[in-house]
């Protein structure tokens, strides 16, 4: 068949389609304006397909009504059964989709747990399985003609997959966030518990800090007890992790992007708002095929602007950088670390919540939730509000008639009483990190930090050497993860474990420097995303145990103090590049593929 923009032909016009990309697939259509089924038709009109229409009965096409006329809307769910209820979303938005008169297609896309995976060598597979998000969705969006793709991720890479995936496809899209995790409760603790405490508890079991309280039901109780305690009650039931850890943060910058619904960030998994929002997917989807609202139309400068300054409000994980500048790339968005800085400089940070303050998003839920926050902020000039969003409306309208935060509420302060009055997030420069490294310093624990380098060459050592409390606390530490990059890990791991094992344990004179990332869960003074990473040969594989590392948040500076250029260009001639240990299947490949963190991690980097 010609690909003709102005081929006529039986049953429709086929025209290319003029929101796609040349980087990818361009596909014939039918025009805006008209039956929803623009790319579906290609293979279900006429006769010109017989064995795809025949597949598609077989499949459980009703009837040829169906057939010729519906659209078809893929529901990607990003599932395993670690996370049951993201199925049961997906099945509830099916129902409604056939309730439009639509052919719903339920398809699984594979997730990683990072909770599970934390400290282990499966975190070495949760970046990486972004990507495989994104491509898992892209190829079935287009393989199977859908025209149009509902998707329903929960742990944290996982949003900015489908994100990624919509960029590609560029074809009516929403996002419904899977939900957040109630809180859990430790009665030996006697306290409110999350995900994370296990980690810091984990930290002062190390170091001989841990201990149940001194209520009779806790009489006797060893710290073991309490470790079991924390392990079969921290996590309730379904649902991301509890704080404003990378989950949460994702999905609160999604949502004031436009691509969800009003509310989709904070419903907790198991709330029946969540199973409303899950029913009324299928009534706006429909609206957003009528108004051939695209994913590109949403993903603009301002709408990451407006992702960026709610991250900062809200004290939001330092992964949330990557991701966005990996969404960005994906639809051509020149978004740089310049831009995170810029929007850092100008934006206090207001929000009493986990991991640094008291809160979950539980607790943000029940006085308004992200609405409520975006309402406020488009009120006081700081987030867009013009910004259109997949419900056909601005974000403004969407929130308008959504209820003011309770003046007495103690979790988002009033800008006249911030926590800091700019951004926790700095991106640091130095000789360091001469690419960029990603800082999250709430102020708590200062805004600067001096101490001797202690390197270690992977997470690993490091965390064997916290589990056997051989990190003093008589000096100030600077301690080095490398080799822990995007390529040389492989796979950029989070290193929660020993983060919260130095808050559990106290350790307050310690900072942590690494070229691999952080759990949002993660606070205290912590560098990540130090770029060039260790594996290619940057200063931070030169970095010698005893050498003095400096970290400035105002001068918004890392520096090894004590080795000029030419001190380091010495050390650079003795050193090799490691060889990789990982030589085949998929963290080989992302390997070989994989761009550095200043640029989001990503596999196919815009303008290569």
């Amino acid at each position: 068949m010609s690909t003709d923009a102005s081929e006529a032909h039986e049953g429709g016009v086929g025209v290319v389609d003029p929101k796609s990309d040349d980087q990818y697939i361009r596909f014939r259509c039918l025009p805006p304006g008209g039956p929803l089924n623009r790319w579906s038709h290609i293979i279900t009109r006429e006769h010109d397909f017989p064995a795809s229409q025949a597949m598609l009965y077989g499949a459980g096409v009703p009837n040829e009504d169906m057939m010729k006329n519906a659209p078809h809307v893929g529901v990607a769910t990003i599932w395993w059964e670690g996370n049951p209820v993201i199925l049961e979303f997906g099945k509830i938005v099916k129902r409604g989709l056939e309730k439009q008169k639509m052919l719903a297609w339920q398809y699984n896309a594979v997730g990683v747990s990072d909770a599970i995976t934390m400290g282990g060598e499966g975190m070495r597979y949760s970046l990486q399985s972004r990507d495989l998000i994104a491509d898992s969705i892209e190829t079935v969006t287009c393989a199977q003609h859908h025209d149009a793709n509902i998707s329903i991720p929960g742990c944290d890479k996982n949003m900015p997959g489908v994100i990624m995936a919509a960029a590609r496809h560029n074809r009516p899209f929403i996002m419904i966030y899977g939900g957040t995790i109630r809180k859990g409760y430790s009665s030996l603790l006697e306290r409110d518990v999350n995900v994370s405490t296990c980690y810091e508890a984990a930290g002062a079991f190390s170091y001989g800090t841990l201990q149940a309280k001194t209520n009779p039901g806790a009489s006797g109780r060893t710290p073991s007890d309490v470790m079991s305690d924390l392990e079969q009650h921290a996590c309730p039931g379904a649902g991301a992790c509890g704080g404003m850890y990378t989950a949460n943060t994702m999905a609160t910058a999604i949502e004031a992007m436009g691509l969800t619904l009003p509310g989709s960030s904070s419903y907790p998994a198991l709330s029946p708002e969540k199973a409303r929002e899950c029913e009324r997917a299928a009534e706006v989807i429909k609206t957003t095929m009528e108004k051939d609202i695209r994913p590109r139309d949403l993903l603009t400068k301002e709408s990451f602007e407006n992702a960026l300054v709610i991250t900062m409000i809200l004290g939001g994980s330092t992964n949330g950088v990557l991701h966005f500048l990996a969404m960005a790339n994906t639809a051509e968005v020149p978004l740089t670390l310049d831009d995170v800085d810029r929007v850092s400089n100008k934006t206090p940070f207001l929000a009493d919540l986990a991991p640094s303050g008291r809160y979950l998003m539980e607790d943000l839920y029940k006085i308004g939730g992200t609405p409520s926050v975006l309402k406020m902020l488009i009120k006081e000039g700081l987030i867009n509000g013009n910004i259109p969003t997949v419900t056909g409306r601005t974000l403004a309208e969407n929130v308008a008639d959504w209820p003011d935060l309770p003046p007495d509420q103690p979790i988002i302060r009033p800008l006249s009483n911030p926590i800091k009055e700019s951004g926790h997030i700095r991106v640091l420069r130095g000789n360091l990190a001469p690419e960029g490294a990603v800082a999250k310093i709430t102020g708590k624990e200062g805004l600067s930090f001096t101490g001797k380098a202690r390197v270690f060459d992977k997470e690993h050592e490091l965390d064997t050497a916290l589990a056997k409390g051989l990190i003093p606390r008589d000096e100030n530490l600077v301690l080095i993860v490398r080799y822990e990059g995007p390529k040389g890990g492989p796979g950029m791991p989070e290193q929660l474990r020993a983060s919260a094992a130095i808050i559990g344990a106290g350790l307050k004179n310690i900072a942590l420097v690494t070229d691999g990332r952080y759990s949002g869960a993660s606070h205290g003074f912590i560098v990540g995303h130090v770029t060039p990473e260790a594996a290619v040969g940057g200063p931070i594989a030169l970095v010698e145990n005893g050498d003095t590392v400096v970290i400035d948040a105002v001068r918004n500076r890392i520096d090894i103090t004590n080795a000029d250029d030419a001190v380091l260009d010495a050390r650079r001639k003795n050193w090799k590049p490691p060889v990789p240990k990982v030589r085949r299947g998929a963290l080989a490949k992302y390997a070989r593929l994989v761009g550095d963190a200043s640029h989001g991690a990503v596999t196919d980097q815009w303008g290569d």
